[in-house]
């Protein structure tokens, strides 16, 4: 990303671009937004997913699925640390039917990113399954 951004802009355009590759299932820029040993708490099961191998492995299966769900994270706040590049994403989430838009599962959640070289990368995410 630009070197003008904020901390908190570049993070929010990074989460944006997530959010695109979700929706239309493209695996290959997923990647780049990722640590490499990013780890990922699921909301409902608590399943735990670590490694951006293991990550990427699993959303080629969710888009995989016929009856897939489209997953949104919306920041509702990024608190940018001043002593070290690393920075808190708070906000909610939402994952809706791909075929017809219906609600599936909302909640909240917390991701943990870093900046390493020019880019902020995710390094953990904790998911709560609200409805």
């Amino acid at each position: 990303m630009a070197q003008h951004l904020t901390p908190e802009l570049d993070i929010r355009i990074r989460r944006a671009a997530f959010n695109r590759a979700l929706a239309e299932a493209d695996l290959a820029a997923i990647g780049p937004l990722l640590a490499n040993d990013v780890v990922l708490v699921a909301g409902t099961d608590s399943a735990l997913i670590a490694g951006r191998k293991a990550q990427l492995h699993a959303w080629k299966r969710e888009f995989a699925m016929r009856d897939r769900s489209i997953y949104t994270r919306m920041p509702d706040a990024i608190t940018v640390s001043p002593v070290a590049p690393i920075a808190f994403e708070h906000g909610h989430w939402e994952g809706v039917a791909a075929q017809d838009g219906a609600m599936q599962a909302s909640g909240t959640y917390t991701a943990k990113w870093r900046k390493l070289g020019d880019d902020w990368v995710i390094e953990a995410e904790l998911y709560l399954t609200l409805a």
